[in-house]
């Protein structure tokens, strides 16, 4: 959020100076307030009226608890004292905001008082006092408008608007792996228009939130490092979320957030509309029964049911104990519902060789090292998971246990 805006000038008999400011005396102190400026305007006016070799540059100044950022411009005219007029209007934010979307506003700001001065001395002839008149209205407005809407389109005069939006910086999206599966948070089919990527338009319809990464390369026949550039894109954008492969032997097991679900009502209750399945009866049920099994999946049962997940157990047992309720829920909705919410997560498997000699050794020892074995040598150092070998490699967790049995002194760990 901006916290000011001022407008300041080079003076001749003052020199740097502060003509607006919004809000008033928030950049240089006053008798009629008793709280401080934000900034110490003395402090910083050499950096934010430069000599004319620094202008047309933008300029970020730290300063004690913010960050003055502005884009000083100087015009050359026989027709000022000294033949040049500088000036320079700055936005004053928190220290630590991402100021890459506000670097825009102040070039563009300054882009458009310098045609505006060019062409009638809309400042240098504005004989209004310090704050009030055009120019302080305007800075007003802008302060208003961005802070609230993000946006703004200000008349200056029948021939120039100040049309300005904030567009919003997001977090490199984190390093995407071929196991890791995308599930999509909005209706990416909306979003599709004629402009958009070949690649995207061919996984589109594989973003299903069951196939991983790898299989929707294979399935859109397209490039892998194609397809993984994209889903970045729409990580970016919030558009998808990555999950790890579902699987009914996999356990799954609580975070601490638990906690947190617990006491939220509505959570639980947004929890029950999203894995109750529809409606309906087994043949051999009498009618109502069911309906009565539904009005028992209260927010307590969904809470025991979560609280029932812990290591060891495999979701496929875990569904045999709870054979009542798991027909009428959506088992891969609960278990994602959890994952999201991030009171969930899913125990990965490792493998880490320990015996004295390489792996290599050993099936030397036997009948020479298969091409099977040097690409599983290097997943054996406890830091890939199951997915992760099992996708590389094309095969089954059950085919990577045989080839770990056959290899020997391998030990797998649960975390």
């Amino acid at each position: 959020m901006i916290k000011a805006i001022f407008f300041s000038k080079f003076d001749v008999l003052e020199g740097p100076k502060v003509v607006h400011q919004v809000p008033t005396h928030s950049i240089t102190p006053s008798s009629e307030t008793t709280s401080p400026p934000l900034v110490h305007f003395p402090s910083v006016a050499a950096a934010v009226i430069p000599r004319q070799t620094f202008c047309s540059l933008p300029i970020a100044i730290l300063h004690s608890r913010y960050r003055i950022l502005g884009y000083p411009t100087c015009l050359a005219s026989p027709s000022y004292p000294r033949n040049e007029f500088i000036f320079n209007f700055c936005l004053v934010l928190p220290r630590h905001t991402e100021i890459t979307a506000y670097a825009s506003v102040v070039a563009k700001i300054a882009a458009l008082f310098k045609h505006l001065e060019e062409t009638s001395h809309f400042l240098s002839q504005d004989s209004s006092l310090p704050n009030t008149g055009k120019i302080y209205a305007l800075c007003e407005i802008l302060l208003e408008d961005l802070n609230n809407y993000c946006e703004c389109m200000i008349p200056i005069d029948e021939s120039n608007t100040l049309n300005i939006k904030l567009f919003p910086t997001y977090p490199p999206p984190p390093p995407i792996f071929p196991h890791q599966v995308p599930l999509a948070t909005v209706r990416l089919e909306s979003l599709i228009d004629s402009n958009w990527d070949l690649t995207m338009l061919l996984i589109l319809p594989h973003i299903d939130g069951v196939n991983s990464v790898k299989q929707i390369a294979l399935l859109a026949d397209a490039d892998y490092k194609l397809v993984r550039k994209a889903i970045a894109h729409l990580l970016y954008y919030g558009c998808v979320i990555l999950l790890d492969i579902f699987s009914f032997g996999a356990s799954y097991a609580l975070t601490a957030e638990i906690g947190l679900f617990v006491g939220d009502t509505e959570v639980q209750a947004e929890c029950r509309r999203y894995i109750l399945l529809p409606n309906t009866r087994l043949p051999h049920e009498p009618a109502g029964g069911m309906a009565t099994d539904r009005e028992a999946l209260n927010g307590i049962k969904i809470v025991e049911m979560y609280c029932s997940l812990r290591q060891g157990i495999s979701l496929k047992s875990w569904c045999m104990e709870h054979a009542g309720v798991v027909r009428m829920i959506d088992i891969r909705r609960f278990i994602t519902f959890g994952i999201i919410k991030g009171f969930l997560y899913r125990v990965h498997k490792y493998a880490i060789a320990t015996g004295a000699t390489s792996i290599l050794s050993h099936t030397r020892a036997r009948k020479g090292p298969g091409k099977g074995e040097r690409e599983l040598e290097r997943f054996l150092d406890g830091n890939h998971c199951f997915d992760e070998i099992c996708t590389e490699l094309m095969i089954s967790e059950q085919d990577l246990l045989g080839k770990l049995k056959g290899i020997g002194d391998v030990q797998i760990i649960q975390k």
